[in-house]
């Protein structure tokens, strides 16, 4: 059975970030998360969801002259 839920270590490591920046993320509401009690935790899902959303796809650029 795969985990849904990952902790702030978990999702920091999952995305490359620091763990201030992600608790950031959290305290500005930037970024899906949720509160179990008084823990911070965060749905894969969301996650992946949230990074495909974010996603700048690059522009073809037309090099004739």
């Amino acid at each position: 059975m795969e985990k849904r839920l990952l902790n702030i270590n978990e999702t920091a490591e999952y995305m490359g970030l620091s763990k201030n920046t992600l608790y950031s993320w959290v305290w500005q509401r930037r970024i899906p998360f949720v509160k179990c009690g008084r823990l911070t935790k965060f749905d894969i899902r969301d996650i992946d969801k949230w990074i495909e959303a974010k996603k700048v796809s690059a522009n073809k650029i037309n090099l004739t002259l």
